[in-house]
């Protein structure tokens, strides 16, 4: 099997906390059909052989099931099998002419494998750009060259350089509606005292621009953006088995309501296999244990 970031780009290796993922084993799926129906027509489309009994032309690509007075049939099309070894099946209307039908069987289908073959590698790479993920550590390198010149010695030093790739990735928006003024609201995510009251765990918070922040015992970690007092705040922010160096933006937006504070949450960048705990955790660990603490200090006022 291929390791993170390489071979297969649907493979992923990490940990998730549903227990599902044998081995650290799971697929990222992505939806080729549409892509797929455009690419073969633009590959196929106008394909044509000829000899001296005439010309064949592909004119259009249909799903199986519609009538056609010819039809080129492929049964199982597969990136893990040689092209050369793809069934193509050729079938004619009755009436129509033999010659032309041998001609698509042999010349024809050459042509329309070679064709299904710059599909298979454009599925690879033109396809799944995007989804191919970084390695734990770094994912590539590469060698930065500086010369200098002493006398007439030419020194050459080489440093590596980490290099980024792509993940695939998803926004989320997220109001809910708390019974709080937006400054309380605001001090909630701010103050270290109050952070630590609603995860029930130790904190640690630079509220300043270009500070970092690590909470729920360190589940959660990250660096204050930009800060505007009891309106905004955005954070690079990320949990701790997202794929390293990988960072969301979040930006809350506190706004007023009467009675109430609404939060509008924005969170791009987080990665199509953690959509569903990313959510849990603002719903759940933050909105709901938030809504938890506001109760219990009405409680105690």
């Amino acid at each position: 099997m291929a390791k993170w970031g390489q071979g297969d780009p649907r493979w992923i290796v990490e940990e998730r906390e549903d227990g599902t993922n044998v081995n650290n084993w799971h697929w990222t799926e992505r939806d080729a059909t549409v892509w797929s129906k455009g690419k073969l027509r633009e590959l196929l489309v106008g394909l044509a052989v000829e000899n001296e009994a005439g010309r064949c032309e592909i004119s259009t690509v249909k799903e199986s099931g519609a009538k056609h007075k010819g039809l080129i049939e492929i049964p199982s099309l597969s990136e893990e099998n040689e092209v050369d070894d793809t069934e193509v099946n050729v079938s004619k209307k009755k009436g129509d002419g033999d010659t032309l039908k041998d001609l698509m069987k042999t010349t024809g289908t050459v042509k329309v494998r070679e064709a299904l073959g710059e599909y298979l590698k454009a599925l690879k790479t033109e396809f799944t750009t995007g989804m191919i993920l970084p390695t734990k550590a770094v994912a590539t390198q590469e060698l930065t060259v500086q010369r200098k010149l002493t006398g007439n010695t030419l020194q050459v030093q080489a440093s590596p350089v980490a290099l980024g790739v792509r993940i695939p990735t998803v926004a989320l928006h997220l109001t809910e509606l708390f019974d709080t003024t937006v400054e309380q609201l605001y001090s909630i995510f701010t103050v270290k005292d109050l952070v630590q009251k609603f995860s029930k765990s130790p904190a640690i918070l630079e509220t300043e621009r270009g500070g970092k922040f690590q909470m729920f015992d360190g589940n959660i970690t990250g660096e204050y953006v930009e800060l505007l007092t009891n309106r905004k705040i955005t954070m690079k922010w990320r949990c701790r088995n997202w794929p390293e160096e990988h960072y969301a933006t979040v930006a809350l937006n506190f706004v007023p309501a009467p009675g109430q504070t609404e939060l509008q949450l924005d969170c791009k960048g987080v990665p199509v296999c953690k959509e569903e705990n990313t959510k849990f955790c603002w719903q759940k660990q933050h909105f709901e244990e938030i809504k938890g603490l506001l109760q219990l200090t009405t409680q105690n006022a």
